[in-house]
């Protein structure tokens, strides 16, 4: 039975959204086929079976799933004998400390360099919903926010610094090939990719090669999506 992953879904058919991205590359390091089912922000009726509101949800026969990393791990449990996402041992924990450690020291700082370069790509029909959940959320306009994208830069190029670090001796965050890790980092590089011309990796950046390599993994399967 072919797996069906519910996605985000903006303007022009951009797939954007960080957290599908994860799913998107468990799902190729796995060779699982699935069908890609696009969802906007106001969809919530099309994934109210999933008993909550947010993609990814990852139907896999009778199982549901809702949320990037549970899939991760039902896909890791459900299908051991595939190539695993996690590695051995301490591998999952440690995949879950990045996961955590990415969505609140780099995603967080990312979201407002960029949120007016994401209003812009959300479907028409999300963009009201889109502009008063965020503002509400950051107290401000959202013009206002991205004004400050230079302070913002700043931090989160020192937060990379860390990741860096590791990958000036190794081709990928989990050694010599990737893993969820991995994916975790790229679907945010991938989500700013695909809403905006700001770069925040220079060619020099060993980050910059790491990014390329998976760019082409799996048949350079994300390299297609871009920012129209």
């Amino acid at each position: 039975m072919t797996l069906k992953l519910y996605e985000l879904v903006g303007a022009g058919d951009v797939r954007f959204s960080p957290y599908c991205w994860r799913t998107r590359m468990a799902l190729a390091h796995k060779r699982l086929a699935a069908d890609f089912i696009p969802c906007k922000f106001t969809d919530k009726e099309l994934i109210a079976f999933s008993g909550q509101t947010k993609v990814p949800v990852l139907v896999d026969g009778d199982d549901v799933i809702s949320d990037s990393w549970a899939i991760a791990c039902h896909l890791e449990d459900k299908y051991p004998e595939r190539p695993s996402l996690f590695g051995a041992g301490c591998g999952r924990g440690l995949a879950k400390f990045f996961n955590s450690w990415v969505d609140n020291e780099v995603n967080a700082k990312l979201i407002r360099m960029v949120v007016m370069d994401v209003y812009d790509s959300v479907h028409p029909d999300d963009r009201d919903y889109f502009r008063s959940t965020r503002e509400a959320r950051f107290g401000s306009r959202l013009e206002r926010v991205q004004a400050e994208r230079p302070v913002y830069m700043e931090r989160l190029q020192q937060v990379l610094d860390s990741v860096r670090s590791l990958l000036e001796g190794q081709p990928y965050l989990c050694g010599e090939s990737p893993a969820y890790a991995d994916y975790v980092l790229f679907g945010t590089l991938q989500w700013i990719r695909c809403v905006s011309a700001l770069e925040v990796l220079d060619a020099a950046d060993p980050l910059y090669s790491w990014r390329e390599r998976l760019l082409d993994a799996f048949g350079a399967m994300a390299r297609q999506h871009r920012r129209l």
